[in-house]
């Protein structure tokens, strides 16, 4: 933006400020500005400066700064405007970057920590705000509210602490979404109108967004649980069979319009152990990660995203290839990746790296089958947000939390219209809500269980 529009703008400004206690960037989810007073960034909400890590509206301040008035105030950095410098992925995506933390999964802790009587407890959730977890992109209303807001947010923590900081965000609104579940089950259907808005309405927009916010490291988890789906449960569930179509268009569109993005890094979903574990599975999902990985060229995949809001831990020396485990030879989340590294590099990916969600594998759950995946008790947080976490597997990028604990897998409610059964199991926590929605009881057990302990 240029500075003569800047100049132009700022009176209009602000006269619409009618008292320094209120701003138009409150109803952005920013304060406004209490002391500074530069301008740093302008866009069609107004003049953002930057103050104590955090974007503010300047209009509520005495003065807004020129070329050749005194800039020197508490907070002199300077702020890499969304088209400024390039980023640029070089190597681990994870790796040398401050981790932004997701401010709503902070509330949602605050509130939680707010219904706690016991102070021990309390001080271990204070902890869980200091570590990053994935920021959801799971309805056309969430991506609209929250995608440039926390890219905006992670911005004025990159300006203001001087480090890179990256965002990881969960691309999940697929038509026929959830193909073989009900209780996450989308808005979009499998249908050819809802693919057109699932381009032009999310991906397009989120490729708009990102293509703006150049100038800092973004992760894309893609579509959890859909190209599992397309390996195993195509034949046996008929929803499966008629998202097939829209499950791969929809892949290939969106690798293409991500996948050429210099900043993005993209991990594709590949379900957990106890799914895609087995030897037929992981040869039957090198063909299907291939041919998607293929069919969105010229767009790069880094990647694969495993163990996604799922609890299978990342080792369990006490089980092997047998009977409990159904001769899986795959049977925790390490020896999983090693499997499927082998496979998928014999397969032809070039690039073969994983990010392995251990946001609630740290204690293995009371579930009776590897299977069971809703609310599960005996619930544990797991290895915290990490670059190159294990030492010898280089092609394992990172651990990190993309299900943020507290937030519940599906209702127990056998009336709800999106009641799957596996929520009322017999170790699945009860009651509880809707997928999405905060579950007290299951976030007080992870964080009880927490290993390594909060």
């Amino acid at each position: 933006m240029k500075a003569s529009f800047v100049f132009t703008v700022v009176s209009a400004l602000i006269a619409k400020i009618a008292s320094a206690d209120s701003c138009w960037s409150q109803d952005l989810g920013y304060p406004c500005c209490q002391s500074t007073v530069d301008v740093r960034y302008t866009d069609k909400d107004g003049l953002w400066g930057v103050e104590n890590g955090n974007w503010c509206d300047t209009t509520t301040t005495t003065k807004t700064s020129d070329n050749t008035s005194d800039n020197n105030n508490s907070d002199d950095t300077t702020v890499a405007a969304p088209s400024g410098t390039q980023f640029v992925h070089s190597g681990n995506p994870f790796a040398g970057h401050e981790f932004f933390i997701n401010p709503y999964y902070t509330a949602e802790v605050d509130a939680a920590i707010a219904q706690m009587s016991n102070s021990e407890l309390a001080a271990k959730a204070e902890k869980m705000k200091e570590y990053s977890n994935a920021i959801w992109l799971d309805s056309l209303k969430n991506m609209n509210d929250w995608l440039e807001k926390n890219l905006k947010g992670a911005l004025a923590q990159q300006t203001s602490s001087g480090k890179t900081v990256l965002t990881v965000f969960v691309v999940y609104d697929l038509p026929g979404r959830d193909c073989h579940a009900l209780a996450s089950n989308g808005e979009l259907l499998a249908n050819e109108s809802d693919m057109e808005r699932y381009k032009s309405e999310y991906i397009d927009i989120i490729e708009g967004h990102l293509k703006t916010y150049n100038s800092q490291p973004v992760v894309l988890i893609i579509e959890p649980d859909s190209l599992a789906n397309m390996v195993t449960n195509i034949e046996s569930t008929p929803a499966c069979a008629d998202s097939q179509k829209y499950y791969f268009d929809g892949h290939a569109y969106l690798i293409q319009k991500f996948g050429v993005l210099k900043h993005v890094a993209m991990y594709l979903d590949i379900g957990h152990a106890f799914w895609l574990g087995w030897d037929d599975n992981r040869e039957k999902a090198s063909k299907v990660y291939s041919e998607v990985i293929a069919s969105g060229a010229p767009g790069e995949v880094r990647g694969f995203a495993d163990n996604v809001a799922n609890y299978t831990p990342w080792e369990d020396p006490s089980l092997s290839r047998g009977p409990d485990t159904e001769w899986n030879p795959c049977p925790d989340e390490k020896r999983y990746l090693e499997a499927m590294y082998q496979d998928f590099t014999a397969a032809g990916i070039k690039s073969v790296y994983f990010v392995s969600d251990t946001s609630r594998n740290g204690k293995k759950t009371d579930r009776k089958h590897p299977g069971e995946w809703c609310n599960q008790t005996g619930v544990g947080i797991g290895a915290r947000p990490q670059a190159s976490p294990i030492s010898g597997m280089e092609y394992l990028d990172a651990f990190y939390w993309v299900k943020p604990l507290g937030e519940s897998d599906g209702t127990s409610d056998e009336s709800a219209e999106r009641y799957d059964g596996y929520c009322g199991h017999e170790t699945a926590m009860k009651p509880a809500p809707e997928a999405g929605q905060w579950f007290q009881a299951h976030f007080e057990e992870g964080i009880k269980n927490a290993n390594p302990p909060l």
